[in-house]
């Protein structure tokens, strides 16, 4: 006859809890009472339905602690597949778009353009950026009023300012040289104009054609190419870009440091 106290032990010994396992479709598992093996392929009307390697199917209860997996018994509950994470929106500049926020209200400051080329294929790649950050862009109508209209403008606020054929010993750079404000960045790329930025590619032509001197820029690639005026050349150019991939290195490298200078948090205070 047992004691008691020996009753009381073996009552008092917990059992070990039997985990429970996800019914991932695919997880292979073993139903102990005949020895079925399969693969999971859904869970109807609190039964699991089991595939084995020659593609049967059979269909079993979810009993506590039914099955085995490698070996170990484990209870299948239902699976969950987790939420999707939304994948994150490209904007045509390469930063990640910001969904469902309202344009800035905008700085003091400004960024300044040549034309209105210029400030068109900013907006088409750089414009939900410069929203995001509250950035206006202005054509400046030519680097020739680029003293005056700095000098208008004031000192205490930043501005950037992008030229065109920003190369050495041209009109514009000598420009740009006489330009001694702290509060004022001039980048530029070495295109004649802002056209001759974008990739050929992007337009559908094997290179920008070379244009005489003394031919006005944009009449000569049009008369080149047979694009007819130039404001219907600059409908085919604007429409090849979508994105920044559209657009040379130093375009795009000017773009990006003049956004970095107006916006840079000093600036705020």
């Amino acid at each position: 006859m047992r004691s008691h106290s020996y009753d009381d032990v073996l009552a008092g010994r917990r059992r070990k809890k039997v985990p429970e396992v996800p019914a991932e479709p695919g997880l292979v598992v073993e139903d102990p009472a005949s020895g079925y093996c399969g693969a999971v392929v859904k869970i109807e009307y609190g039964n699991v339905v089991l595939e084995d390697a020659k593609g049967r199917h059979r269909v079993f209860p979810l009993n506590p602690a039914g099955f085995l997996l490698a070996g170990k018994p484990v209870t299948l509950v239902p699976y969950r597949a987790p939420a999707k994470v939304p994948a994150r929106q490209i904007s045509a500049s390469g930063s990640v778009r910001v969904e469902g926020l309202k344009a800035r209200v905008a700085r003091d400051s400004r960024i300044w353009v040549e034309g209105k080329h210029d400030a068109e294929l900013v907006e088409r790649v750089w414009g939900h950026d410069l929203r995001v950050e509250g950035v206006v862009v202005e054509p400046l109508d030519g680097v020739d009023v680029l003293a005056d209209r700095i000098a208008e403008f004031g000192s205490t606020r930043r501005l950037g300012v992008l030229v065109d054929h920003l190369v050495p010993g041209s009109k514009e750079s000598r420009l740009v040289e006489a330009v001694r404000d702290e509060n004022v960045l001039v980048t530029g790329h070495p295109y004649i104009d802002v056209w001759e930025a974008v990739r050929p590619e992007a337009v559908g032509i094997a290179a920008w054609p070379k244009i005489p001197r003394g031919t006005e820029w944009k009449q000569g690639i049009c008369d080149a190419l047979g694009w007819g005026q130039p404001f219907e050349g600059w409908q085919r150019v604007l429409s090849g870009v979508s994105s920044f991939r559209d657009l040379e290195t130093p375009l795009i490298g000017a773009v990006e440091r003049l956004i970095d200078f107006v916006t840079e948090p000093a600036e705020e205070g």
